[in-house]
């Protein structure tokens, strides 16, 4: 069993920076592979990022590509989300996500287990 809690959301100008945190708990965190998806109002969900259980392998969707980046720190339980230069449509509340595999899903419904959400919003 993993639960997970997602921090670090709040608002922003377009062109702004914003770390989001996933703490994990339990003994099997560190094994498991962590999405990030987000979700605004009146569209899907929308995957964004995973991470590998090791840290060693990322996949990113294209509308984040080089403005996102995830890490992780298995020491601490927690997985990172750095975003740079923002956008409104970025705006949406952020979700992470855990499965144990090795491979990087970036089909949102395949997660096992999900976090609470944190609002992001960037205004222009």
């Amino acid at each position: 069993q993993v639960q997970l809690v997602a921090t670090g959301g709040g608002l922003v100008q377009a062109g702004d920076s914003l770390r989001l945190s996933c703490a994990g708990s339990g003994r099997t965190f560190s094994s498991h592979a962590i999405a990030w998806s987000r979700q605004a109002p009146g569209k899907y969900r929308e995957f964004i990022g995973v991470i590998s259980w090791s840290g060693g392998s990322t996949n990113y969707a294209d509308s984040v590509k080089g403005r996102f980046t995830i890490s992780r720190d298995n020491a601490k339980n927690t997985v990172y989300l750095q975003m740079n230069s923002l956008k409104p449509e970025d705006t949406a509340v952020y979700y992470c996500n855990a499965r144990n595999t090795i491979v990087l899903i970036t089909t949102t419904r395949e997660y096992d287990y999900w976090g609470q959400g944190t609002q992001v919003t960037v205004s222009s």
